[in-house]
């Protein structure tokens, strides 16, 4: 193999730049980027430039159509007063339906008492007191009646105004549900007793013991009385007319050889926990101090207005109930306080209705202060965050009376005497029982067992938080309950307790918020449909003037939840109070911020929109807005469009507004757009309230309904918004 050749100096090798070469391509790589930085430059000013014309522009723009909007701002105000006028004439229809029922209570006559008259109410406890009739049908029957009496108290107390109550009202009607709540307890003890002095009769053939299942409306009472005092036989399942097990027991061995009888009384409703507080003052907003200067108007002002701003000055209602624009309810000079973006022109107007607002509607929203509370023990449940559902279950265990013997035809029973020689009636006696075992001891053998079954009337989310009640702290607690078995696919809980408790089924009072969106859309004259959707469920009602309806309640695995409830018109408050006690809570109270990732809104922006959606709800739809959590307390948005057919509203017919409590605007922005802007969309203008804004873009056909609704229905609308308070807990 030859020598290798070298690489001749040319062939293969980069040639090297010279020093010229070098720095003349550095001169133009200079020269290249200074080119470069003087176009980013230039391109940078002519951007910057065209923003600050397009802000000129815009600002120029939106201080034209402010100064437009503070023109007529006086007008538009005064034109939403005559409107407002519909919940004035609401709140006063609904004053006279109460005076009424009154009425008809006195003529009726048919001997129930009234429970807001003390005299009534009062003879009538102590005769039923007196009743020795304790036979269990009779009671079970009067304490309906009893429960009617209670409810109406309730009812009473959250749907009066505050100017029909004073606070001495409310306490002694509360003394009265009390008083009546313990009367009936009471009876039901009697009835009890009166059983088990018969409990022989009902003596099973199979076990030889007494069990006994009555089941009504509003109670399930099961007994059980140990007549054989067979060690064998420790538990118990009751079953009702139809073969379907209800309730259940299990008795450790030491109790299932003694005398004694064991009941279990389920009540569907709670008169354990204690009664809430009701605010004794009617709230008042938290208005800025300001000095804002006033405008007269004039009605010959408001003629002015010509076809396009044609103010409907009426304020009697037609015989059918609708808006009748014949005659002015303006005076003939109405000053208005006004002045852009102050607050002072509204106080009077939020006053005005504030003071219709019921109990209830102050006790379920965030009207009033909420002062600190003190740390609860870990095992007290804080019924703020927590509420019974599905009723409260009575398991007692009472010491066996003496059993009637039958000897010879003759029926010989013990009796028990006094000193005196009068016979002693002893009444119920309960057998103290305390689980107690050694170090080494199974728990289990000493503990008592409960099992109950879950109404079919009512909706739980979540397994169940199984409290006892605790009648010296007067409370709810979780300890000394154990070995739990949830079986929700039966709705059925089995437990263990260290003693016979009233226990009862507590839900997360705020398992369905905050809400996932709402709807609310037309549906006919002066009907509308109001939707929600939660985490677990979406819940539809149905608006017919002054009543509404449960149409639904979906989950993902049941389409026909609380079918006993669907269908039945109420009032809002009544279906409120009903949706809540069967589990399905979409109604915040004054606590619930404590416990809800909420999105603050300044009650003034807040009440103000609910009031004027109502205004032109039954033209227009409405929906909730991802935007709404990104804007101030100050400020709420939404969407709308107006909606003259049954259908459901397509998703792109929605637009979006902005509105403060003093300013309302429709937006550029779209819902699906990534990035948000308070800019106004191009061709429209300011308003001072929400109705002008939609009256800017209603159809005739719109606004003629608007105008002929009926003022019931609009309060109707109102009073859902408001109880539901989707513009916070969305």
């Amino acid at each position: 193999m030859g020598p290798k050749k070298k690489k001749s100096a040319g062939s293969g090798g980069k040639k090297k730049l010279s020093k010229a070469e070098r720095l003349r391509l550095q001169k133009e790589e200079e020269e290249r980027r200074l080119i470069e930085e003087e176009e980013a430059r230039l391109r940078a000013e002519l951007e910057e430039a065209a923003r600050l014309e397009r802000e000129r522009i815009e600002k120029e723009k939106t201080e034209q159509l402010e100064a437009k909007a503070q023109e007529r701002r006086g007008l538009e105000l005064a034109e939403l007063q005559v409107l407002e006028e519909r919940f004035v004439m609401a709140a006063q229809s609904k004053e006279k339906l109460r005076a009424s029922a009154k009425w008809e209570h006195y003529t009726a006559c048919d001997g129930s008492p009234d429970p807001t008259i003390p005299q009534e109410i009062n003879t009538f406890m102590s005769l039923w007191r007196e009743d020795k009739d304790n036979d269990i049908k009779a009671v079970v029957e009067k304490g309906n009646s009893v429960l009617k009496l209670i409810q109406k108290l309730k009812f009473i107390l959250l749907d009066s105004p505050y100017n029909e109550l004073t606070p001495n009202d409310v306490v002694r009607y509360q003394a009265t549900i009390l008083e009546l709540q313990a009367l009936l307890h009471e009876k039901y003890n009697e009835a009890t007793e009166q059983l088990l002095k018969q409990a022989s009769n009902y003596a099973e053939s199979e076990s030889g013991n007494m069990e006994v299942v009555i089941k009504e409306t509003g109670v399930t009472l099961c007994i059980w009385a140990n007549l054989k005092k067979n060690p064998r036989f420790r538990s118990q399942i009751f079953y009702d007319e139809a073969k379907e097990p209800i309730n259940g027991f299990e008795l450790p061995k030491s109790l299932a050889i003694c005398d004694i009888a064991v009941r279990i009384l389920h009540t569907h409703y709670d008169h354990v926990s204690p009664l809430r507080l009701f605010p004794k003052e009617l709230p008042l907003m938290d208005m800025p101090e300001t000095s804002v200067p006033t405008i007269t108007v004039t009605t010959e002002d408001i003629s002015e207005l010509g076809p396009e701003g044609t103010l409907e000055t009426s304020g009697e209602p037609a015989t059918d109930g609708t808006w009748s624009p014949t005659s002015s309810t303006l005076p003939t000079e109405k000053t208005l306080a006004v002045e852009s973006g102050s607050l002072g022109d509204s106080f009077s107007r939020r006053s005005a209705i504030l003071q219709f607002i019921s109990g209830a509607s102050a006790q379920m929203s965030t009207l009033g202060i909420i002062e600190e509370e003190e740390q609860l023990d870990k095992h007290i449940v804080d019924l703020h965050q927590f509420m019974p559902v599905g009723g409260v279950y009575y398991f007692d265990v009472f010491k066996l009376p003496p059993q009637a013997k039958h000897v010879k035809g003759w029926t010989m029973v013990e009796v028990i005497f006094k000193n005196q020689g009068r016979v002693l009636d002893t009444g119920l006696e309960t057998v103290p029982y305390v689980a107690e075992c050694d170090e080494n001891e199974d728990p289990s053998l000493v503990t008592v067992g409960l099992t109950v079954k879950l109404l079919n009337s009512v909706i739980f989310f979540e397994e169940p938080l199984i409290a006892r009640w605790e009648a010296e702290g007067q409370c709810w607690r979780t300890d000394d309950i154990g070995e739990v078995v949830y079986d929700m696919r039966e709705k059925e809980v089995s437990f263990k307790l260290n003693q016979f408790y009233t226990v009862t089924l507590l839900q997360d009072a705020h398992v369905n918020m905050p809400y996932q969106s709402w709807e609310l859309r037309p549906k006919d004259t002066n009907q509308a449909i109001f939707s929600i959707l939660t985490t677990f469920a979406e819940v539809q009602i149905e608006i017919k003037v002054d009543q509404c309806k449960l149409v639904s309640v979906t989950t993902m695995e049941d389409t026909i939840l609380l079918a006993d409830l669907r269908g039945r018109w109420m009032s809002p408050l009544a279906l409120s109070i009903a949706l809540k006690e069967a589990g399905m809570n979409i109604f915040p109270t004054e606590y619930s911020p404590k416990f809800v990732s909420m999105h603050k809104k300044t009650l003034e922006a807040e009440i103000t929109t609910y009031e004027q959606i109502a205004l032109v709800a039954p033209a227009f739809a409405f929906s909730w807005s991802k935007w709404n959590n990104q804007c101030r307390e100050d400020q709420v948005i939404f969407r709308a469009c107006e909606h003259l057919i049954q259908d459901d509203v397509p998703e792109e017919k929605y637009v979006l507004f902005m509105f403060n409590g003093q300013r309302a605007q429709r937006l550029e922005v779209k819902e699906e757009s990534e990035v948000f802007s308070k800019n106004i969309a191009e061709g429209t203008e300011f308003h001072a309230t929400i109705y002008h804004l939609i009256k800017d873009m209603a159809s005739d056909a719109a606004m003629e309904i608007i105008q002929n609704a009926h003022y019931l229905f609009i309060d109707t609308i109102f009073q859902l918004l408001f109880l539901t308070k989707v513009l916070t807990y969305s």
